[in-house]
């Protein structure tokens, strides 16, 4: 008795590598952009936590990289610290995770009339609230961990630096630094989104997060992680911290932070830049490129 042969199963077809026109990739990004402003809320808000872990994972790392490098040419040592900061964004995008500057986005299916105004600001301040939660326990965890101490001290400094440095712009300043920088993230989410492998992806992200980092631009959520993290090493680091190497080599004690405070934090900074970073994104990006690509489709269903 004779067996039936079973043929073999047909091979997966290949991904196209091919990226998509820009016409087609804005309507993806406001497919993508509609889906997040429409998730349940309890996922956008899981989804917000680790948006913000994980770029406070990104400015761990370009705090790590910034130790010790004061000999450096200025210019060098900052795209280096802008391009391990990429890590942050390229975990956001491989992850889906949620990032209240890319979500400044939904302009886009706002525009196009497919969520409400009161969709479009929930999802905003689910995002904010989220990404603020996530950013604020790494920093916690850091500093639990004695991470401020290592290397005589240097970490910490370079926090303390960084912080005061954010500090110092006029509130206006602030605003146009926001503006840039969430023009700079936007545009990496909107060539992301192009990108049809990993390695597409995280290079997409890489040359606009290296573009606002280095250039000393003001980002909402990395800001959510450095200036609480400045707040907790100025306040909360016993004496071994001011009496580490680096600082000691430094001649600075925590007198020299003074400009350091929740009310500057806020007021000076998060304020301002949020507002700059929703221009940014909201009207730079997403209305700008809905005008091109969008405006003459209609409403979708």
């Amino acid at each position: 008795m004779s067996h039936p042969t079973s043929s073999p199963a047909p091979a997966p077809a290949a991904q196209s590598t091919r990226i998509p026109a820009p016409k087609a990739l804005a309507a993806s990004l406001e497919d993508a952009m509609h889906a997040k402003a429409t998730a349940p809320l309890d996922r956008m808000f899981l989804l917000a936590l680790s948006g913000g872990g994980f770029i406070a994972l990104g400015f761990i790392a370009m705090i790590t990289s910034q130790q010790g490098m004061a000999d450096w040419p200025v210019g060098l040592a900052k795209v280096l610290g802008g391009t391990v900061f990429a890590i942050g964004l390229g975990l956001v995008v491989i992850s889906g995770s949620d990032l209240f500057t890319g979500t400044t986005l939904t302009s886009m299916p706002w525009l196009s009339k497919r969520i409400t105004t009161a969709q479009m600001l929930a999802h905003w301040g689910i995002s904010l609230l989220g990404n603020l939660i996530g950013a604020v326990t790494v920093a916690l965890l850091v500093m639990l961990a004695g991470t401020h101490t290592t290397n005589g001290s240097a970490w910490g400094l370079v926090v303390l630096n960084l912080t005061q440095g954010k500090l110092s712009h006029d509130w206006h300043q602030a605003f146009v630094l926001g503006v840039l920088a969430n023009l700079a993230v936007c545009l990496a989410v909107w060539t992301a989104t192009a990108g049809t492998t990993v390695t597409d992806k995280l290079l997409a992200v890489t040359g606009p997060l290296v573009l606002f980092v280095s250039t000393g631009f003001e980002h909402s959520v990395a800001n959510m992680f450095l200036l609480p993290m400045g707040l907790l090493v100025k306040y909360g680091a016993g004496d071994g911290f001011w009496a580490g190497e680096a600082v000691r080599a430094a001649g600075v004690d925590r007198g020299d932070f003074a400009a350091i405070t929740v009310g500057a934090v806020v007021w000076d900074n998060l304020i301002p830049v949020i507002l700059g970073n929703i221009v940014g994104g909201a009207v730079l990006v997403g209305a700008y490129f809905w005008t091109i690509y969008r405006r003459r489709e209609g409403s979708a269903a």
